[in-house]
């Protein structure tokens, strides 16, 4: 049996969207692999460390991934859990559907504080695990790929938005970023929510 593990990444960020990752690992999938940082939770690896485990997961034709985005704006109208939980029931659909399976046919691990927040997946065995990005191999992989799929759309609207340096911060709360937004203003791709305890800051919808 198929293990999915399923972590998230940019639950805290002030800007962008939460990823939630499902990967998918036959028994015996191997983490000590020649040529790669060791396995860690995303957290704990360099950018460069990150993109080498993303790229062999790609090239790795028995492990299968899928990563669901859930935006600023959904995030303010159901908040962040809500959308984390929701995220996390597409990506056990979208590996689900690369496998040609059903989403109950796996071992499904999350890491601690996700569920499965689909209604059509109450009926699904699963297992919230705290820590679980720091003991889990699934739960590691999942962490790295959220992680880097999140920081690839970060770069990416970076060139929209240049002024807010999210290539470098990702949207979360340093004091560039908090600097860049009593200046520049509240942008299209930040969390509302997330901002009302700054009324001094301006909302400036792009």
């Amino acid at each position: 049996m198929y293990t999915i593990g399923i972590d998230e990444a940019g639950r805290g960020a002030l800007a962008g969207p939460v990823v939630v990752a499902a990967v998918a690992i036959p028994p015996g999938f191997k983490s000590r692999v020649g040529g790669l940082p060791k396995l860690k939770d995303s957290k704990k690896l360099s950018a460069h460390q990150r993109e080498l485990w993303y790229r062999y997961l790609l090239d790795t034709k028995n492990v299968f991934f899928y990563a669901s985005r859930v935006y600023p704006k959904q995030i303010d109208i159901k908040n962040i859990t809500r959308s984390a939980n929701l995220a996390s029931s597409r990506a056990v659909t979208g590996v689900a559907f690369k496998m040609k399976k059903a989403p109950g046919s796996f071992k499904i691990l999350l890491d601690g504080g996700l569920y499965l927040g689909s209604a059509k997946h109450q009926n699904i065995k699963t297992q919230t695990l705290i820590r679980g990005d720091e003991r889990i191999v699934a739960i590691k992989l999942a962490s790295i790929v959220a992680k880097v799929t999140r920081d690839r759309y970060m770069q990416k609207i970076h060139f929209r938005y240049p002024a807010y340096d999210f290539k470098t911060h990702k949207g979360y709360g340093t004091r560039g970023h908090f600097r860049a937004l009593k200046k520049f203003g509240i942008s299209d791709v930040h969390r509302l929510t997330y901002l009302t305890g700054y009324p001094n800051l301006k909302q400036k919808r792009n």
